[in-house]
């Protein structure tokens, strides 16, 4: 999945794969009870075959819209695409939990993820800026609402981490206006990091990609 797409374009493409479900399939698959369909997922989930899953779960959800086990899918699939990288996919299916079962504990778990998917999504610091500074916000609120979570103290080191691309973002930024003659705009974005709580010298640059030097996860 691209970086590029939108989140629109994924919920266009779990559409698409509606409009051709069984068409690479020997035998087509329908009115299957909720259990029959929520254990189709999982197996093809388990197969890593996450595009048949994506087209049985909108099976199930046509067929029972008002069954127990959508919630508990969503949230399946959500974390199964995000094991595949897929983060926009995961996102989809985090927003539409969200949007139905967004109470209590599994919605916090749901807010969760989406923060996780986000942070993953980040591949190069320099490219993803706006990513790196809404994902930053999401997680500062996050912590704000859920300061007693399990989960905040994950969230806390997201925002370190996230912090510490920022400085980077920023340092690089400065350089470059120090190259292109303007010292006034360097000055700007060093003086942003002068307000940063950590010394230059805890922070590692991140050369060989910024999840596997800055993940708060490993």
């Amino acid at each position: 999945m691209k970086r590029g797409m939108n989140y629109a374009m994924a919920a266009v493409l779990l559409l698409v794969l509606n409009g051709c479900f069984g068409g690479g399939e020997k035998e087509q698959e329908y009115d299957k009870s909720a259990q029959g369909w929520y254990d189709a997922i999982q197996n093809s989930v388990a197969r890593d075959e996450l595009e048949k899953a994506d087209k049985q779960f909108l099976s199930l959800r046509s067929e029972h819209m008002n069954s127990a086990l959508l919630p508990t899918t969503m949230l399946i699939l959500a974390q199964a695409h995000m094991a595949d990288e897929e983060y926009l996919l995961a996102d989809y299916y985090l927003d539409e939990y969200l949007k139905r079962y967004g109470s209590g504990a599994k919605g916090e778990f749901a807010r969760f993820l989406k923060l996780k998917a986000a942070f993953y999504g980040i591949r190069d610091i320099n490219k993803d800026q706006k990513l790196v500074g809404d994902t930053l916000a999401k997680c500062q609120a996050f912590v704000r609402s859920h300061g007693g979570s399990r989960y905040a103290p994950l969230v806390r080191t997201m925002i370190v981490r996230l912090q510490m691309a920022q400085y980077l973002l920023n340092a690089d930024i400065a350089h470059l206006y120090d190259k292109i003659g303007k010292p006034e705009a360097a000055k700007l974005y060093r003086e942003k990091n002068a307000k940063f709580l950590y010394k230059p010298e805890q922070i590692d640059n991140p050369a060989g990609g910024f999840l596997s030097s800055l993940n708060p996860f490993d």
